[in-house]
């Protein structure tokens, strides 16, 4: 109980220095990016328990509440800020810590036929920050501190520290 209060307090002091609007831990609850990154915790553990209908079912709920859709499926680190809502992370998406991801948000899949054999979705490493209405698709990777610009479409990997802009993205 002592470890989940710290580690809650340690995850709210992370989005207070990369968010100056909230004034006190407690509005930082409201979020409805940290209410989505709570119900998926509940549901990636049901999904790894392969109990997939009640995964999806939290996963559902989630969704309802807080206009998110996280799969019970994906892989999230600590730290997490989802900044408002109406994103779509899909099931084989990874992401590591301390990841900043703004609204509208896509992390989607490609056709299995033409994607990597069990990973259609990318993966975002450590640091990375995402703009509104990114749109990163398929088995790609975003290395370490690059910067997705809001709108951008990116469908190849990323170097780290790179910032990637426009439709299809380049740097």
């Amino acid at each position: 109980r002592r470890m989940f209060i710290s580690n809650l307090v340690e995850y709210l002091d992370s989005i207070k220095e990369r968010d100056p609007a909230p004034r006190t831990r407690w509005e930082i609850l409201l979020y409805p990016g940290v209410w989505a990154v709570g119900f998926h915790r509940i549901a990636h553990w049901l999904y790894r328990g392969e109990m997939f209908f009640l995964a999806r079912l939290v996963n559902h709920l989630s969704r309802i509440i807080t206009a998110i859709d996280i799969h019970p499926g994906a892989r999230i680190g600590s730290n997490f800020f989802l900044d408002h809502g109406f994103s779509v992370i899909g099931e084989t998406a990874e992401i590591g810590d301390n990841v900043t991801m703004y609204q509208n948000v896509t992390l989607g899949g490609t056709n299995p036929t033409n994607g990597v054999a069990g990973k259609r979705h990318p993966t975002i490493d450590d640091n990375v920050i995402i703009g509104s209405g990114a749109q990163i698709l398929g088995p790609i990777t975003v290395g370490e501190r690059a910067r997705i610009g809001a709108g951008a479409v990116v469908t190849d990997d990323v170097q780290p520290g790179a910032t990637m802009v426009g439709q299809k993205a380049r740097s």
